[in-house]
C-alpha cells in the first residue's frame, strides 16, 4: 500500500472516529437532556467523551445508548459547518446551559486569540437540526458511513476536567470503533484476552505486589516473590551492562532545588515534584529523575581524555506527582524504580557507546521473550524549537548521528518528530506482546544540552577543555511499567530461569513424602527455587493449585517414582508429563535456567 493510501485511510478512520463522538454526545443529552458535555476525540481504537451527568451513568445503561446511536445513523443525518465569532459562540452556549462549551471557546480566544470558531451541526432527514458540538471538523459526509455493527460502548472511567483534580469530575464513555465489524469483533477478542493477563489480577494471584490505601496511590509495595522477580531482571541488565564496563553509582532521593533549575527541569516539571521545605528554609525535591545528579559525580574533579567514557550505573528510585486519576496498577505509578544508566563520553566516541548500550537492550528482550524490536527516532518538532533547550545546529548533528546509526544497525525503524525530550533526540525500542500490542520499552538518548548546561568537559590530548557529550540509557526503563508488560505478555507463566517458584514437588500419599523432601533438598542444593505441596490435600487439587501459582515444573512421586528414583515432571506451559531420573531432571534445569532459556526443555 502506498504511503497516500495509507495516509487516506487513516484520515478516513479518523473521521469517522470522530463523528461517532458526536453520535455518542447526541445519544446521550437525548437520553438525559440535562447533561453538560465537554469534548470528545477519536482515540487509537475508537473515540471518547466526556460528560458531567446529574444523576450517575452505569455501564447498565450502554444498551439504551447504543440503541439510540444506531437510530441517528440510520436517519442518515448530515452535518453543516457554521462559523461565528467568539463572542456569539459564548451566548449560544450560555442559552443551552454549556458552561464546559463556554470555557472552551473563552480560552480559544485567552490562548490561541481566534477570531472565529466553528460548530458542526448535525441535520436530520426532515433537515431539522438535532445536535451542535463546538469543534474543528473532519467529519464523514453522512452517518450512514459509520457501520452500526462495527462499534461498541466499552468503559466508563472518572477523569477531571482539563485533567484538573481540583476541577469538576466528569464521565468519560469509551467507544471501539472500527471500519469493519471483523476489526471490531478481532479487538474484542483481544481486550477479553487482555482481561485474563492484566497485571492488576495476575499480581494479586501470584503474590507479586500490592497497594495499601495508608500507604498512598500509586505507591506499590513488593512481596517477596515479586521482589525476587524484578530483581532477577534487574541483576540481568547489571550482568550486560558490567560486560560493556560500566561502573555502579549511587546517589541521593532528594535534592536542592538549584540542580533542576542549572539542568532545566525545574522550569518544566516543578509542577510534577514532590517538593520539600526544610526547617532553615531551603527547598528541595524528591528526585523525578537522576541524570542531574550523575553530573554532579562526573563533575567532581577534571577528567583526561584517557579517562574518558565514563559509564555510570544505578537502579534506584524516582518519584513524580502523578494526579490521582491518572494512576493504573503497575503502568502508572508515584515512585518509578528505574535501571538508569548515564555515559559521558567525547563526541567522537558516541556512536560505539550507543552500538554497545543497542546491544544489551536487544539481548536483553530476546531473552526475556519479546524477539525483534521495532524503532522510534523521536526527533525535535521543528515547528515549536521554543519547547526545547539547545540550538537548531546541535539538535540537526545528534539527530543525525541517531539516524545514521539506526541505518547501520539495519534496524526497523521509523521517525517521529515532536517525540524527542526537551534535551535531545532519542531511539526508543517497541516491542510487541503475545497478543498483539505494542509497547515503548528500552530508550536510548543523546544529550548535548546538559554537559552545556553543567559545563562538563574533558582535557584533550592537546591540554584544552572539550567539550563532552551525555548519553542516557533505560534497559526496562520504570521497572514497575516494564513488570506490567511483561506479566501481561506471558500471562504470568515466565520462563523458568526467572520464575519466582521454579518447581513444585507433589507427593502422592505420605509413605512418598520421604523421597519428596530428598528431591527437594537436591534441588534447592543446586539452587532451585521449590514449594513442597504435602499430601494432605487430594493429588489432583494439588496440581491445580500448582497450575494457578504457575509454577514451571510440577513434580509428581508416587510408588513408580521412588522404586526407580525418577520423577513424573508435568510442564505447566504444554501440560505434558514425562518421566525422568533425578539426576536428568536437576541438570536440565540446572542448564536450563544458567542459559536462560526461554522454554525449559522437560516436557
Amino acid at each position: 500500500m502506498s504511503k497516500s493510501a495509507s495516509a487516506s485511510q487513516a484520515d478516513d478512520l479518523h473521521k469517522l472516529r470522530h463523528s461517532l463522538a458526536h453520535v455518542l454526545a447526541q445519544a446521550v443529552t437525548k437520553l438525559w437532556p440535562d447533561t453538560q458535555i465537554t469534548i470528545g476525540p477519536p482515540i487509537e481504537y475508537g473515540c471518547y467523551y466526556d460528560f458531567l451527568f446529574a444523576k450517575p451513568i452505569s455501564d447498565a445503561d450502554f444498551p439504551a445508548i447504543e440503541k439510540e446511536m444506531r437510530s441517528i445513523i440510520h436517519q442518515g443525518q448530515t452535518f453543516r459547518c457554521d462559523t461565528l465569532t467568539p463572542k456569539e459562540a459564548i451566548v449560544y452556549w450560555k442559552k443551552q446551559k454549556q458552561p464546559f462549551k463556554v470555557e472552551l471557546v473563552e480560552d480559544l480566544v485567552k490562548n490561541e486569540g481566534v477570531k472565529e470558531v466553528t460548530h458542526y451541526v448535525n441535520i436530520g432527514p426532515r433537515r431539522e437540526e438535532t445536535f451542535t458540538d463546538l469543534c474543528r471538523g473532519g467529519h464523514v459526509e453522512n452517518l450512514r458511513e459509520i457501520p452500526v455493527d462495527a462499534f461498541k460502548l466499552m468503559t466508563l472511567a472518572g477523569a477531571y476536567w482539563r485533567g484538573d483534580e481540583k476541577r469538576e469530575q466528569l464521565t468519560r464513555i469509551y467507544v471501539a470503533a472500527f471500519p469493519k465489524k471483523e476489526e471490531l469483533d478481532a479487538y474484542l477478542l483481544i481486550q477479553e484476552e487482555a482481561k485474563k493477563r492484566d497485571h492488576r489480577k495476575l499480581g494479586k494471584e501470584l503474590d507479586l505486589f500490592c497497594f495499601s490505601e495508608i500507604v498512598g496511590a500509586g505507591l506499590p509495595l513488593w512481596t517477596p516473590r515479586g521482589t525476587l522477580l524484578r530483581d532477577l531482571l534487574d541483576d540481568y541488565v547489571w550482568e550486560l551492562r558490567k560486560a560493556k564496563g560500566y561502573n555502579r553509582v549511587t546517589i541521593p532521593h532528594i535534592t536542592k532545588k538549584e540542580l533542576y533549575e542549572t539542568s532545566g527541569h525545574w522550569a518544566k516539571f516543578k509542577d510534577d515534584l514532590f517538593r520539600i521545605q526544610t526547617r532553615d528554609g531551603h527547598e528541595f525535591a524528591m528526585k523525578p529523575m537522576n541524570c542531574p545528579h550523575h553530573t554532579q559525580i562526573f563533575a567532581s574533579r577534571q577528567r583526561s581524555y584517557r579517562e574518558m567514557p565514563q559509564r555510570y550505573a544505578e537502579t534506584t528510585m524516582v518519584y513524580r506527582d502523578e494526579q490521582t486519576g491518572e494512576l493504573h496498577g503497575l503502568s502508572r505509578v508515584r515512585c518509578i524504580t528505574q535501571d538508569d544508566a548515564h555515559v559521558f563520553c567525547r563526541p567522537a566516541q558516541a556512536k560505539n557507546e550507543i552500538l554497545a548500550i543497542w546491544e544489551i537492550v536487544d539481548t536483553f528482550y530476546a531473552t526475556v521473550g519479546f524477539g525483534q524490536l521495532r524503532v522510534r527516532l523521536s526527533l525535535h518538532d521543528p515547528d515549536a524549537f521554543e519547547k526545547y533547550l539547545g540550538t537548531p545546529a546541535m539538535w540537526k548533528h545528534a539527530e543525525d548521528e541517531l539516524r545514521s546509526i539506526a541505518k547501520e544497525r539495519k534496524a526497523d525503524f521509523f521517525e517521529a518528530p515532536g517525540e524527542a525530550a526537551f534535551y535531545g533526540p532519542k531511539v526508543d525500542f517497541i516491542a510487541k506482546d503475545a497478543i498483539g500490542r505494542e509497547w515503548q520499552v528500552a530508550t536510548i538518548q543523546l544529550d548535548i544540552n546538559m554537559p552545556e548546561r553543567f559545563d562538563l568537559s574533558c582535557i584533550s590530548e592537546s591540554g584544552e577543555k572539550e567539550r563532552i557529550v551525555m548519553i542516557h540509557a533505560a534497559i526496562m526503563g520504570a521497572i514497575e511499567r516494564f513488570l506490567s508488560i511483561f506479566i501481561e505478555h506471558h500471562a504470568g507463566l515466565f520462563p523458568l530461569w526467572v520464575a519466582p517458584t521454579q518447581v513444585g514437588i507433589l507427593p502422592v500419599a505420605a509413605l512418598h513424602e520421604d523421597y519428596a523432601r530428598e528431591i527437594e533438598q537436591k534441588l534447592q542444593a543446586a539452587g532451585i527455587r521449590t514449594k513442597f505441596f504435602d499430601h494432605t490435600e487430594s493429588l489432583g487439587k494439588r496440581i491445580r493449585e500448582g497450575e494457578t501459582e504457575k509454577i514451571p515444573y510440577l513434580l509428581v512421586m508416587g510408588d513408580n517414582e521412588v522404586d526407580a528414583k525418577s520423577v513424573t515432571v508435568r510442564n505447566v506451559t504444554t501440560k505434558k508429563q514425562v518421566v525422568v531420573s533425578v539426576e536428568e531432571f536437576v541438570e536440565r534445569t540446572v542448564g536450563d535456567v544458567g542459559e536462560r532459556r526461554l522454554k525449559a526443555s522437560i516436557g
